[in-house]
C-alpha cells in the first residue's frame, strides 16, 4: 500500500489537540509558587492512586480488553473516573491500545521503542496528528453506547470537573499540587509501560514482541508492570500470574466483584501460566520471521545459484519461473537443503534468541520454510531481471 505523505504531521507545528497535554505540564510548575502543604500532598497521592486504578482497571483491563463484565451505569462511572486522568476518552484509549496489541513492536505499532526510540514511544507519539483519530471500527462493542460517545467527544469534562473540585476544596495548592502535579506523574507512570516495559525487565513468555516484566513498574502502575504476562494472555483480568507478583488493580477489582459491581473476572488457565500452551499462529509466524531474518539471504542464494548453473542455464530458471513459480520453489526445496541452515542449526540459534517455549519446534520449522521461500523469491526476481 502506498504511503500518503500529505497525511504526515509536520514537526514544526504544534497541533491544537496536543496543547492541553503541554499545558498540564506547564501548570504543574505552579507548585514552585504554592509549595507543598501536607493536605495538598495527600490529595496528590490519593488522586494518583485512584486514577492509576482507573487507567489500569478501566481504560486498560475493561475498555481495551473486556477482561471482566459490569453494568452500564458502572461502565459509565469507570469511563468518567478514568477520564479525570486527562488521557482522552475511553473509546480513543481503547482503540489506540487495541491497535498496539494488533501490531505490537512492528513498524505499525504507534509507540514501539524498537522502531521509534524511547522518547517517541514514551511521549512523542502523542504529538503525531495521525494518532488522534484511531480506527474506531475496532471498538464497535463500546461505540454503541451514546454516553460513551459523548464522553469521548467531550473528553476533558471529567478532568476539568476534578480540577475545579481540587481548587474549591484545596485552593491553589490543591489545584497545582493535588491535580496538576499528580496528573503529570500519572501521565509518565502510564507511559512507562509503552516505553520502559518494552525495554527493561525479563521475558518469561515468548510473545513475539519486546514486552517485559518488571517489579518496580508493577508497583508504580498498580500491576501493569507484569507486561510480558499480559501480552502472553491479554484477556486475563489478573496480570500478576504468580502469587508474589503484586497486582493491586486486580485486588481492587476482585473486591469489587464481591459487591456485585463487576463480575466474570477472567483468570489465565494453568497451562498458560506454566508456559505449556502452544503459541498462537500469529506469534509463531512473527517469531519465525525474526529468526529467518537473522540468516544472510544473499549468501545462500548465491550458493544455490551456483549449484543450479552447474546443471541448468540461467535463462532456463527464468523461463520456468515465468511458467510456474511453484515449480521453481519445488526444485529449489530439493536443491537447497545443503545450502540452507539445518533445522538443528536454526534450533540452536532460536534457543539463543528466545525463551524456551513448547512452540519452538514449530517456529524453527516455519523459519526454515520462510528461508526456502525467500531464496526462491530472490532467485526468481534475479532470473527475471537477467537478459533473456
Amino acid at each position: 500500500m502506498g504511503h500518503d505523505h500529505r497525511s504526515e504531521p509536520h514537526d514544526d507545528i504544534v497541533y491544537p489537540a496536543a496543547i492541553p497535554f503541554a499545558m498540564v505540564h506547564l501548570a504543574a510548575l505552579g507548585v514552585l509558587w504554592t509549595g507543598f502543604p501536607g493536605y495538598a500532598v495527600w490529595t496528590a497521592v490519593t488522586l494518583y492512586l485512584v486514577r492509576m486504578f482507573a487507567v489500569t482497571g478501566a481504560y486498560h483491563r475493561y475498555f481495551s480488553h473486556r477482561s471482566y463484565k459490569t453494568g452500564r451505569v458502572v461502565q459509565f462511572l469507570l469511563a468518567f473516573l478514568a477520564q479525570t486522568s486527562a488521557q482522552r476518552g475511553a473509546l480513543w484509549w481503547a482503540a489506540i491500545h487495541r491497535h498496539h496489541h494488533l501490531h505490537s513492536d512492528t513498524e505499525e505499532d504507534i509507540h514501539s521503542p524498537r522502531h521509534h526510540g524511547f522518547f517517541y514511544s514514551h511521549v512523542g507519539w502523542i504529538f503525531n496528528a495521525s494518532n488522534w483519530k484511531p480506527d474506531y471500527g475496532t471498538i464497535r462493542d463500546l461505540a454503541k453506547y451514546p454516553e460513551l460517545r459523548w464522553l469521548d467527544r467531550f473528553y476533558l469534562v471529567p478532568a476539568v470537573v476534578l480540577a475545579v473540585g481540587t481548587f474549591v476544596f484545596g485552593g491553589w495548592p490543591g489545584l497545582f499540587v493535588g491535580f496538576f502535579l499528580s496528573t503529570v506523574v500519572l501521565y509518565h507512570g502510564t507511559f512507562a509501560i509503552n516505553s520502559m516495559a518494552h525495554q527493561v525487565g525479563n521475558q518469561r513468555y515468548l510473545t513475539g514482541d519486546d514486552s517485559r516484566n518488571h517489579w518496580f513498574l508493577a508497583l508504580v502502575t498498580l500491576g501493569e508492570g507484569w507486561h510480558n504476562n499480559h501480552h502472553h494472555y491479554q484477556s486475563s483480568t489478573r496480570q500478576g500470574f504468580k502469587w508474589w507478583e503484586i497486582d493491586i488493580t486486580y485486588y481492587v477489582l476482585k473486591a469489587m466483584s464481591w459487591t456485585g459491581l463487576v463480575w466474570d473476572l477472567r483468570e489465565p488457565p494453568a497451562a498458560i501460566v506454566r508456559g505449556e500452551a502452544p503459541a498462537g499462529r500469529k506469534v509463531v509466524e512473527k517469531v519465525a520471521g525474526e529468526l529467518a531474518a537473522t540468516i544472510s539471504l544473499e549468501g545462500i542464494a548465491a550458493r544455490v545459484r551456483e549449484a543450479w548453473e552447474e546443471s541448468h542455464a540461467l535463462d532456463d530458471l527464468a523461463e520456468r519461473g515465468r511458467e510456474a513459480r511453484r515449480q521453481i520453489e519445488a526444485r529449489l526445496a530439493e536443491l537447497s537443503l545443503a545450502h540452507l541452515p539445518t533445522i538443528p542449526e536454526l534450533r540452536e540459534r532460536a534457543e539463543e534468541m528466545f525463551n524456551e517455549s513448547p512452540s519452538l519446534d514449530a517456529i524453527v520449522n516455519r523459519a526454515h520454510e520462510l528461508l526456502a521461500e525467500a531464496v526462491a523469491a530472490y532467485l526468481f526476481e534475479t532470473a527475471l531481471a537477467s537478459p533473456a
